[in-house]
């Protein structure tokens, strides 16, 4: 996959739109593209929150272990990001993401990641009303668990 393919493809992640092409070329160059096969982990809960994963295509499961194991709180699909929690909290990763059938994504280390927030604070708006979604989201699920 060439560069200008890679910073295509984050012109389609509605998270990126706001970020300039040199800066989306920069982020495309200092990331990494990795692959996962159907249920293989991009990390454990409890991991240290050394990347984010932007999903390119495929989808991941996202689980924290209850009482009576894993308990599945999302299913996250293309242009989806994950792992910015533990990022942002600067604490181990809160939950599991498996993912959900072959799965590529983009690796974009926690200091890369850091760097593109602190310069584009509608991109650090963006992510905060995605974890708030998130949240809701979640607790939608619990919920429904307890019903």
């Amino acid at each position: 996959m060439t560069l200008d393919t890679e910073v295509s493809s984050l012109r389609q992640v509605p998270l990126f739109r706001e970020v300039e092409p040199s800066r989306l070329k920069l982020l495309a160059f200092t990331s990494e593209r990795v692959h996962f096969e159907p249920g293989q982990r991009l990390f454990a809960q409890g991991d240290e929150a050394d990347a984010a994963y932007l999903i390119l295509e495929g989808g991941a499961a996202v689980s924290i272990e209850g009482p009576q194991g894993p308990f599945r709180l999302a299913l996250l699909g293309t242009n989806a990001l994950v792992g910015e929690m533990g990022i942002l909290a600067d604490q181990p990763r809160s939950a599991t993401v498996t993912a959900e059938g072959a799965t590529v994504a983009l690796r974009i280390d926690r200091d890369v990641f850091l760097e593109l927030l602190a310069q584009f604070p509608k991109l650090g708006i963006a992510v905060m009303r995605e974890l708030a979604l998130r949240l809701e989201q979640s607790n939608q699920a619990l919920a429904r668990s307890r019903a």
